[in-house]
């Protein structure tokens, strides 16, 4: 989904001067998003990359602008971009939801809950292969959200793969592949309500004819990228076959039992330990179970009830069977990031209930808990909070309209949904944003895709429905500023 989606689905966080919305894009606009790039793989100072890049783009809208005191519009603009997104409610929600969960997760860990799932899973992960096997299968199960996806898969799996010395690097990539993938793909999920509102805008304004739900379904074989992100995730487990920088990690792990790279910095607590419950916890399975029950239970009732799923009883009980009711609720949900945060409250508040009655652990022992796991997420947030200014400064710069731009005039129709593919990757990858990256494209290239097909839906608009979606997720997942990817890392 990508959390820096926020300024697709609220108002969006324009800093500075009206004249932003009119500026043309520069070949400069490319530079923040390419310094933070840089700047993380030759510094893997995630913090100094995000933050230079932040300031940079706030140098450049002033220099855009025609400032006359470039210097102080400059600093205005770049701290205007972290305050819009401190005080704005969406981001506050999210990392709510961030912080209720590694919190929820401290207390579950010290309580010993999730001792006891490792305990349960342990007799079925019996190599490495099966241990990770079981964490692609988990993936797969938690399909309906790809945050809630990588936070309880990640915490769930990390203490059986790390007692298989299998790195976190790998972890991490298997939690990445299963999450957005799945969720892009799924039916029911808080993706498809996004998706099929962008295809049902472009049927609207072409005059196709067709709802977009049927666009989505049409679209759905030519989804290359997911389908065989996933059938790449299983094979690799299964042939057991690494490559490039992940073999040399998952051979540290194998022969020296490093989890992690030496030079590697831990996004949570040192402290939030996944094999560290209380001395005097009972441990049991039940304890992290019944928390983790709640919350998925409160978030499908959430994405129900705010999807007008009253409305589907009213007509017929039967529809709380129909999986079409699901997907049209779900995709008819409006609040996904206040149903988030309000599970993970909850989940939390759960996890503290059974922390002292079914581990009996002291109160002093839940409340340290909850402290490491605040403290865990600091690190998190201002990464998060980073990456979303960073966001806000590439749409002020028109930096996805400049790629789209610039390699929109070598665009051939013969190899159009292609070259729409890697425009989509390639400005997925600079932003760090698939939704924002399907936001911007989708209006803009499937016109094109129809006319190359003669003023009628076709294939060519098929499939470059499929490529734009594809396209975005694949350049979301090779970005090191996605939060897809920093909640993936935080969750490994």
């Amino acid at each position: 989904m990508s959390l820096q989606s926020n300024s697709v689905k609220s108002d969006s966080l324009l800093v500075g001067a009206e004249l932003v919305a009119d500026l043309i894009p520069q070949w400069y606009s490319i530079l923040p998003p390419f310094l933070a790039v840089f700047l993380a793989m030759i510094t893997r100072k995630l913090l100094m990359s995000l933050g230079s890049a932040v300031i940079l783009g706030g140098f450049l809208l002033a220099f855009q602008s025609s400032s006359e005191s470039i210097i102080f519009d400059s600093a205005s603009n770049s701290f205007g971009y972290l305050f819009n997104n401190i005080t704005n409610t969406w981001n506050l929600k999210v990392l709510g939801f961030v912080i209720c969960i590694l919190s929820m997760i401290s207390v579950i860990i010290v309580a010993g809950g999730l001792k006891g799932i490792v305990n349960h899973l342990l007799p079925f992960a019996k190599t490495p292969r099966s241990a990770q096997f079981i964490t692609a299968l988990t993936g797969l199960i938690v399909f309906i959200d790809d945050y809630a996806n990588t936070m309880i898969v990640g915490s769930s799996m990390r203490p059986i793969t790390d007692q298989y010395n299998i790195s976190r690097e790998k972890l991490a990539f298997i939690i990445d592949a299963t999450s957005a993938p799945v969720a892009g793909l799924a039916v029911i999920s808080t993706w498809i309500g996004f998706e099929v509102g962008l295809f049902g805008d472009v049927s609207r304004a072409l005059n196709i004819g067709v709802d977009g739900y049927s666009m989505f379904f049409d679209a759905f074989a030519f989804r290359f990228y997911c389908i065989l992100m996933l059938l790449f995730v299983f094979i690799n487990i299964f042939m057991n076959r690494d490559f490039g920088p992940m073999l040399n990690a998952e051979v540290r792990a194998a022969t020296t039992g490093k989890l992690s790279a030496d030079d590697a910095k831990l996004t949570a607590n040192a402290s939030f330990s996944l094999s560290a419950p209380a001395e005097q916890s009972h441990i049991s399975a039940k304890t992290a179970l019944i928390p983790f029950a709640v919350l998925f239970f409160v978030l499908i009732l959430g994405f129900w009830v705010d999807g007008n799923g009253i409305q589907q009883l009213q007509l017929s009980m039967t529809n709380l069977f129909s999986l079409g009711s699901w997907r049209e609720v779900i995709s008819s949900t409006k609040n996904s990031t206040s149903i988030l945060l309000i599970a993970a409250a909850i989940g939390l508040l759960v996890s503290i209930i059974t922390a002292a009655t079914l581990a009996r652990i002291k109160f002093n022992a839940i409340y340290s808990a909850i402290k490491i796991g605040t403290k865990s997420s600091f690190l998190p947030v201002l990464i998060l909070l980073l990456a979303w200014s960073l966001k806000s400064a590439c749409d002020d710069l028109n930096t996805g309209e400049y790629i789209v731009t610039l390699l929109g005039s070598h665009l051939s129709p013969l190899w159009f949904p292609a070259i729409l593919f890697c425009i989509a990757a390639v400005t997925a990858f600079g932003t760090g944003t698939s939704w924002g990256t399907m936001s911007i494209l989708i209006p803009i290239s499937i016109p094109i895709a129809y006319a190359l097909d003669g003023q009628t839906y076709g294939l060519v608009t098929i499939i470059c429905l499929g490529a734009v979606l594809d396209g975005a997720i694949f350049g979301d997942h090779c970005s090191p500023i996605s939060d897809t990817t920093i909640m993936s890392s935080i969750a490994a």
